[in-house]
């Protein structure tokens, strides 16, 4: 099946862009000598000391890449990763159709384009300045609309592939997709036992850890596709 295909090449590119982007923006904020006396010389805002904010949650993903140079790295491989989420989403669809004999669109095409439209529009209102509280609470909506979205759309394509699973024993390895389903209910929880305190003022540092290892959690359910996927001629 040709989308087979596609989605193993789609999966892992889904993983590797923003994982790295996130991480050389990171890089750079605590390394801006090395930019120093350059066209690229690093905004104070987005400069920090070393630090590892997946332990101690230092610096928010927003403000190591928000600033200039690093925005120019985060915008269009978020932009570019909403687009390769469009077709990932798409090539599931279609796959699911032919192994059930349809021609609808599923849920989770629907939720997955939907997270990959949100993401879009998070990453190119990023670091756009406006002085009014409603831009401040609009950006958090989107950013929280792209994870619900997500998650629902990752749980969707799990059940039905957990449906499938015997039409599809010759293509698939059953223990990763055990593994995501145990992946995505793990988000999940997470995310509910973490929303008192999210919706809280402090735990400045909690939200910020939790915000880098939340974002891999979600990524990684691409980079188990790509191995979920038996290589296929």
């Amino acid at each position: 099946m040709t989308e087979i295909t596609q989605i193993r090449k789609l999966s892992i590119w889904i993983f590797f862009i923003p994982l790295l982007a996130i991480n050389l923006c990171l890089l750079i904020s605590q390394n801006p000598k090395f930019l120093e006396e350059t066209i690229f010389t690093v905004d104070q805002i987005g400069r920090s000391g070393f630090a590892i904010p997946y332990l101690d949650g230092s610096l928010s993903i927003s403000r190591a890449s928000r600033t200039f140079p690093q925005y120019l790295i985060f915008k269009p491989s978020m932009i570019l990763t909403a687009i390769l989420l469009y077709y990932y989403w798409n090539n599931n669809n279609n796959l699911i159709n032919k192994l059930y004999s349809t021609n609808t669109n599923y849920k989770f095409k629907t939720f997955g384009i939907l997270s990959a439209i949100f993401l879009a529009i998070h990453s190119i209102f990023l670091g756009i300045k406006f002085d009014i509280q409603i831009y401040k609470l609009f950006r958090r909506v989107v950013l929280l609309l792209f994870i619900i979205f997500e998650l629902i759309a990752q749980g969707y394509l799990v059940y039905h592939f957990y449906k499938l699973r015997e039409k599809l024993e010759k293509f698939i390895l059953k223990k990763v997709l055990v593994v995501k389903f145990l992946l995505v209910s793990i988000l999940v929880i997470i995310a509910i036992l973490s929303l008192p305190i999210l919706v809280t003022k402090g735990n400045t540092h909690f939200k910020h850890a939790l915000e880098w290892n939340y974002f891999v959690g979600v990524i990684l359910f691409y980079l188990l596709s790509r191995f979920f996927w038996k290589r296929t001629t």
